[in-house]
């Protein structure tokens, strides 16, 4: 029970963190549609963010990486009362580990490269504008590399380029996203298309959880509560306070530093090294703690 608390705990905060900026963007968009609208999204799109998406699309990754069992299975599994599927589910794990952590440790240094920031930690200072095009060398390397490491495991091959393949479509669409975002907020665009488009972006976003979640658990259920709760929160964020919590400088930093870490961590999971079960709670709380409370203090003018 303390172990699910921790890790529940963790996939909560990472969630959170994590949303700021798709809630941000869903603020904006909803100012201007009309109330119905708006509710509909607050209201019955948390039917698609919590139900659908964060708890089918985990359950069907864990699937797809466990060959031999069943989709129903994979759902008695879930629940702990099919022990050979779980047993098939813990054996191939390394299959998700390799895909998700390739997957978080380019959205890390795509941010790390290529997107606008106020440095905090070490490597924010290091990293110039000017530095961006490195983002694709280093990203080529890292799949070439982690192939090598696990050329006698085919599976683990695939999961990687599967999880380096799930990057840049994402990233594509959200390059898209971004260039579609100013034009649909004009007058002339129906409730019913920019209602589609928020839809597409909390998927978007959605998978960057996911994937972040199997960090600190393969166990579906677990990952439906914590990222469920944290979808909540940041629904009830997009209504009343996303703005203020948009002013906390460093709070990305946080998020985006402890998915690297989370990345890491799946990796050298997969090969093999044992981490201790509470490591990445520990790790996302403990980095997002500090750039939270330093962005606090900025914001107030400094602490006593």
């Amino acid at each position: 029970m303390l172990s699910a608390i921790i890790t529940i705990i963790g996939l909560l905060v990472l969630e959170v963190v994590q949303s700021v900026d798709n809630a941000i963007v869903n603020a904006h968009m909803l100012k201007t549609m009309s109330p119905r609208a708006r509710r509909w999204f607050l209201i019955w799109g948390i039917f698609t963010a919590v139900f659908l998406v964060r708890g089918i699309l985990p359950l069907l990754i864990v699937w797809l990486t466990a060959p031999g069992i069943t989709l129903w299975q994979a759902v008695l599994a879930t629940f702990g009362s099919d022990p050979l599927a779980s047993k098939a589910m813990e054996d191939n794990a390394y299959i998700l580990l390799v895909g998700g952590g390739m997957f978080l440790v380019l959205l890390y240094f795509h941010w790390l490269f290529l997107e606008k920031k106020d440095p905090y930690f070490v490597p924010d200072r290091l990293v110039k504008p000017h530095h961006g095009v490195w983002f694709f060398a280093l990203a080529a390397i890292m799949l070439v590399g982690v192939l090598w490491v696990v050329r006698d495991r085919p599976m683990a091959m695939l999961a990687a380029a599967t999880g380096n393949a799930v990057f840049f479509i994402l990233y594509g669409f959200r390059e898209m996203a971004e260039k579609e975002e100013h034009e649909i907020e004009k007058p002339g665009h129906s409730d019913l298309a920019k209602l589609m488009f928020l839809e597409m972006l909390d998927l978007s976003f959605s998978i960057d959880g996911i994937f972040g979640a199997f960090a600190f658990t393969t166990n579906v259920a677990l990952i439906l509560v914590g990222n469920g709760i944290g979808a909540l929160i940041v629904r009830q964020l997009t209504i009343k306070g996303v703005d203020k919590v948009g002013q906390y400088r460093w709070l990305k930093n946080g998020a985006m530093t402890s998915i690297g870490f989370l990345g890491g961590f799946m990796i050298l999971e997969a090969l093999g090294v044992h981490l201790p079960q509470w490591l990445p709670t520990a790790a996302t709380l403990g980095i997002v703690g500090v750039t939270f409370w330093s962005s606090h203090c900025d914001l107030k003018n400094g602490c006593a």
